[in-house]
């Protein structure tokens, strides 16, 4: 992995949001979230969420989570041109980035059904440029794709031994945003936080 100061890059500036308990394990973390059902998509763009945001000449968000995320790094600039990914939901080695899509554990339509179309579109770019919490992901774009917006009662990542840490993540993010679960997923997470060991990836 790269250590992006050395490449001329800035880390991604990410405002607080609401402060919260980001203690406790990730099922302690399941209990306090609202359960609530999913609302309404009226509204939505992912143009409200504004992302990628700038890092450095020509380069941006993207290419933090690229270079964090993958090993033998080349760059032009601070700009990610080549290295070596493996995805965490389905085990694919890429070698090309742009085969390497950046995905939001928590997606931005689900993050909209959950409460942050309660958000100002400033905010909302916070939480989808956050890179402090286990929220970005370079991963397959075939594995992205299938992802879509769609919650861990619909999808779970065909690499089964990632299970315990992508139910945790997507906790840890629900939680310190203050976003709801609908009952589904809830019970999914529940499930997949079953015989998991250690806290929450926080």
């Amino acid at each position: 992995m790269l250590a992006l100061g050395l490449a001329g890059c800035v880390p991604a500036t990410t405002p607080e949001p609401t402060p919260t308990n980001d203690g406790g394990s990730a099922m302690e973390k399941l209990a306090e979230l609202t359960v609530a059902s999913a609302g309404s998509m009226k509204g939505y763009s992912r143009d409200r969420f504004p992302h990628w945001r700038g890092t450095g000449k020509n380069c941006d968000v993207r290419d933090t989570v690229l270079a964090r995320d993958g090993e033998s790094i080349k760059l032009s600039g601070c700009n990610v041109v080549g290295g070596r990914w493996e995805s965490v939901y389905d085990g694919l080695v890429l070698t090309d980035p742009s085969e390497v899509d950046v995905d939001h554990m928590v997606p931005l339509a689900n993050a909209w059904r959950s409460g942050a179309d309660r958000w100002t579109d400033a905010k909302r770019g916070d939480f989808a440029n956050d890179t402090r919490l286990p929220h970005l992901f370079a991963v397959s774009r075939t594995a992205n794709r299938s992802k879509g917006d769609q919650d861990p009662s619909q999808w779970r990542p065909a690499n089964r031994s990632y299970w315990c840490r992508y139910a945790e993540s997507w906790v840890t993010v629900k939680h310190h945003w203050q976003l709801s679960v609908n009952t589904d997923e809830k019970t999914a997470l529940a499930d997949m936080l079953t015989g998991c060991t250690g806290g929450s990836q926080s």
